[in-house]
This record gives C-alpha cells, structure tokens and sequence, in this order.
C-alpha cells in the first residue's frame, strides 16, 4: 500500500521522520513514498535536518521554492497534482502540520478520491489572522483521519462537528524524535563551538513569525527586549532568513550590532539545537513546536504571541504567553532568571510511541 509522506517546512521533518522509519518496518503492508514541496528550501533549513534525522533523499522533490501564500500554495498544488497524474497516485496521503504545504497536498489528494490523513489535527489558536490556522482547519475539515497531538485537539474538532470516527487521540510525533535522538544531541559540541561553558546561564531564541518580524514596530520591540536582557545574560539566536532581511529591510542592524553577548548565528541543525534546549536557562520564541519542545525537556519557554494552537503547553508544561511589549518581555525573562520557574510534567502520549499508534490507525482504517 503507498503511502505518500508530506514534507515542505522544517517542523515536518521531524513529525514525518518517525512514522517514515515506522513504515518501512512494516514494509509488508506499506511503502512510504517521501514528497519534499520544497517550501524550505535553504540548504541550512532543509538539508541538515534530513541529515540530522538519517532521513533519505526525498523521492519527489517539487522545488517550490518561496512565495507569497497564494502562490506558493498554488504552486504545490499544480506540481503535486501532475506527480499524482503522472502515475504517482498513492491510497494514502498524510499531511503534518499547518504549513501550506499540508492544505495544499491534502486538498489535491482529495481532489483525486485520495484518503487523507492529517497529523497533529485539531490544534487551534481561534486566530484567524494567522495564515496557519487556516490551513489547520480547512486540513482538518476534508481529512479522513484525523490523528491528534493532545485531548484538547479532540475536543476542538468535535465541537466543529467533525465525526469522533475519524478523530483519533494519537500523541505528540515530534517527541518520537527526540526520544530516538536525544543520546546524540547530548554529544554535539556546538555549546564548544559556541564559545558557552557547560553550565553557563543563557537565552535561546527563536523567532520568525510574520506577525513579529515583518513590521517595525514588532520587531524592534522584540530586539529592544532582547538588547535588554544581553546585558546581563548571553544569548543565543539562530536567525530565520526571514528575520534576518527583515531587520536589514527595516534598519534595525543597530540593536543586534556590535553586541557581544548577543550570539548571532545562522539556522543551526536538528541535533545541535537539541542540545541549546536541553542546557538553556529559558527559551523566547514564537515557534509552536519549540513550545512542546521545551515543555519536554522541562526548559522554561516565554511564547512571544497574543495565543497559541498548544495550549496544553501552558496548563501542563513549561510555557507562558508574553504580551509584545519590551518592558514585560524583559520583566517576564528577568523573573525566570531569577528563579521563578515555572515547573510542568510532560503530556499523555508524548512518550515517543506515537508512530506505531499512528501506523495501528492505518491499518484500522483500511481494514475497515
């Protein structure tokens, strides 16, 4: 049975690694086919990550490239569906995330009679200005199997209406891959490389989304912070490409210049980021998945948005959302360095079987 396995951004290679790997070893049943659209396509966002997660060279690779929504969805659409017609048509077609690859996959497969199986449904943040949540929920809307990351996620998509027989309680896949390679994060020397001592405090930063970084008021906000609290802590910020021309585009070059403490560094790989979760003294980022991430490794993450699509970070784990304001983002960091710590426990099912439960609903689905 073929099994067509999304990716097209950086947060679904580590969802579709696992239940790629899980698939092949059920080779008797299934043959995952992997679909790469191409939606990240720097070489230091996408092909480190395949390295790190010992994923092989897709077997499709669309080449989409960069985009405005529209476009770039457009695009995937148009070469999904040629690939699909070309003879590439598979039984399943599973789509992770909320990027626009994962409409755009699933809405062609649909198209084409094709099921649709949608990893880590349900998650919603009731923000319809983020172009995100659009793609969850028209995902979640025609996907067959809806294959949940926490309870919460159940519950949002019942009270959509969607049919309980298609909702099925999985477990968080990103933690799949942690648990298969936290031994080799713990052995990266990138804090050596970094110039950071074992035990020294500092702050890991993340931050890309538009909302944050494509204006100047939000981002020079957030830079201030960040200028703030480097006079007394390090930190370190793998920059987002988007990030890194918007403060150019903006000329906000003057608050991360010049500064020390301040560790400027490009997109850093699976592994090494890893092991920067695993030993920083606090976490500020708008990343939905690095708010799960540090959740599980019991860091403490400041979320720099109004909302979030994972709330169970914040009722069980380690995160807090901060208003976008200098003073409070500072205020807020100040009090974790200081002690104030905020002490959580790791959800159900994020324990590092959520592909073979995953695989257990692919085989349930088409026995039926």
């Amino acid at each position: 049975m073929k099994v067509h396995l999304v990716v097209g951004a950086r947060p679904n290679f580590m969802k579709i690694a696992p239940l790629y790997k899980e698939l092949l070893r059920k080779g008797d049943v299934f043959k995952p086919e992997l679909i790469h659209t191409g939606q990240h396509y720097d070489e230091k966002m996408s092909k480190l990550f395949f390295e790190d997660l010992r994923m092989p060279k897709p077997d499709v690779y669309l080449a989409v490239g960069s985009g405005n929504h529209g476009s770039q969805t457009a695009k995937i659409m148009e070469r999904y569906e040629e690939y699909l017609l070309s003879g590439g048509k598979p039984e399943l077609v599973v789509v992770a995330g909320d990027v626009n690859s994962t409409f755009a996959c699933a809405y062609v497969a649909k198209k084409h009679h094709i099921s649709v199986a949608h990893l880590e449904a349900g998650l919603r943040s009731f923000d319809n200005d983020m172009p995100e949540e659009i793609n969850r929920i028209l995902t979640d809307r025609i996907s067959d199997l809806l294959l949940t990351p926490s309870l919460d996620g159940n519950d949002n998509l019942i009270k959509e209406g969607a049919d309980p027989k298609r909702i099925k309680f999985v477990g968080n896949i990103m933690m799949d891959s942690i648990v298969e390679h936290e031994k080799q994060a713990k052995a990266s020397s990138i804090l050596h490389d970094l110039g950071l001592e074992e035990k020294q405090p500092y702050i890991l930063v993340t931050l890309h989304r538009p909302s944050n970084v494509d204006s100047f008021d939000g981002l020079s906000i957030i830079l201030k912070a960040f200028r703030d609290l480097s006079s007394e802590t390090k930190i370190v910020f793998p920059m987002h490409p988007r990030t890194r021309n918007n403060i150019t585009r903006l000329q906000l070059d003057y608050l991360v210049s010049g500064n020390s403490n301040l560790l400027i560094t490009d997109p850093i790989g699976y592994l090494d980021f890893m092991k920067l979760q695993m030993h920083a003294a606090l976490i500020l980022t708008d990343s939905g998945g690095i708010q799960e991430e540090s959740t599980f490794f019991g860091i403490p993450c400041l979320t720099l948005r109004e909302n979030t699509e994972r709330p169970v970070t914040i009722t069980e784990g380690t995160n807090k959302l901060v208003k976008l304001d200098t003073h409070c983002i500072v205020s807020e960091a100040e009090s974790v360095l200081e002690g104030d710590r905020k002490t959580g426990s790791i959800p159900m099912y994020w324990d590092g079987c959520t592909a073979q439960r995953v695989v257990k609903e692919f085989r349930e689905f088409f026995d039926k």
